[in-house]
């Protein structure tokens, strides 16, 4: 069966997004080592999972000649891998590699874990996030938390009712004040 895994930012205040829906606040300190660890990520990743929003800001972004020249291998990788859009209100998509699927959520993401093939991979995409915790469908939550407070803006979690038990199963400390808590079901 394959995994479901969140990736996302947060900042010390635990937002994913600021009170615009941005994520310029991302720690964007050069560090190579942490440089290395997203393209790690980028390489061994499965298929991507997004919802309307994220999907809009991926896909104006890592497609073009900008992302290569700023990020090649990532973009390559992003570009590349299989993904799926969860939207009730976009009619169609047009990033490669990209399937859109309307309604069923919970169904899907049951339907995809059981079939073959790498991963899953949530990144950004709160509403997702928050409706498949509460579903109990996800699998690993890994957070870069950034040395950042943010004040105000949207957690991922909005909308749990639910007490969600993790357990702690890695942790990784970067230079540029970055630290990626991974986390299982407690």
């Amino acid at each position: 069966m394959r995994k479901l895994t969140v990736f996302n930012h947060i900042s010390l205040d635990g937002y994913f997004t600021d009170k615009d829906d941005s994520l310029n606040w991302v720690h964007k300190e050069n560090d190579p080592e942490f440089d290395q660890f997203v393209q790690g990520n980028a390489q061994s990743g499965g298929e991507l999972v997004f919802g309307r929003i994220t999907y809009q800001m991926m896909a104006s972004y890592w497609p073009t000649p900008l992302a290569y020249k700023q990020d090649p291998i990532v973009a390559e990788r992003i570009n590349e891998l299989q993904k799926v859009v969860f939207s009730r209100t976009l009619d169609s998509v047009s990033w490669q590699n990209t399937r859109l699927v309307k309604d069923n959520l919970a169904d899907e993401i049951r339907a995809m874990k059981q079939s073959g093939g790498k991963d899953l991979v949530i990144m950004g995409s709160g509403s997702l996030v928050s409706q498949l915790a509460q579903a109990r469908l996800i699998d690993v939550y890994q957070f870069v938390v950034n040395p950042v407070v943010l004040g105000s803006g949207k957690t991922m979690f909005d909308g749990m009712t639910d007490k969600l038990q993790l357990k702690l199963v890695d942790m990784r400390v970067f230079n540029n004040g970055n630290i990626v808590l991974t986390y299982g079901i407690g």
